[in-house]
């Protein structure tokens, strides 16, 4: 059981850190990573993918070199990234970006807000002046119902 938690802990702390890291790594010295993510582009892949396997490497070796000297506390972070790796596939890539066509209509509340709070992210087009750096915790103001119903529609 305290291996759970520590994985649900670990899933937990990585919304602020993505938002640090989102805020700024990639919109700072990894700009020219994820520039080709704010701007219109031909194709499915973008250099901004490359973060993936950025962000795989710290839970790989966790559970890697955990699971060697039996450290399984370790192994259990290493499944909280993880998990919140898949979380974060999930929700930007498929409900957001729609690049794998599911969830394309909802009229779930919480989807609304992320879209929406995504999009406005999206709006600014260079590294400095952003908003919205998260992704599973939303603010306040995205949740207002104003403008949901265009919310869902489209890629940001």
């Amino acid at each position: 059981m305290i291996y759970v938690l520590i994985a649900l802990s670990a899933f937990c702390l990585m919304e602020p850190v993505t938002w640090l890291t989102h805020r700024y790594i990639m919109h700072g010295f990894l700009w020219f990573l994820h520039e080709d993510h704010h701007r219109k582009r031909k194709g499915f892949f973008e250099k901004n993918d490359a973060f993936f396997l950025i962000f795989a490497i710290p839970s790989w070796l966790c559970i890697m070199l955990g699971s060697m000297n039996q450290a399984y506390w370790v192994v259990a972070i290493g499944s909280g990234i993880t998990l919140y790796g898949l979380a974060y596939f999930l929700v930007h890539e498929i409900i957001i970006h729609q690049r794998f066509r599911l969830f394309t209509r909802t009229n779930n509340r919480y989807i609304k807000a992320i879209r929406r709070a995504h999009k406005m992210h999206h709006k600014h087009l260079d590294k400095e002046a952003g908003e919205s750096f998260g992704m599973l915790i939303v603010a306040k103001k995205y949740w207002d119902r104003r403008g949901q119903e265009t919310a869902g529609r489209g890629q940001y």
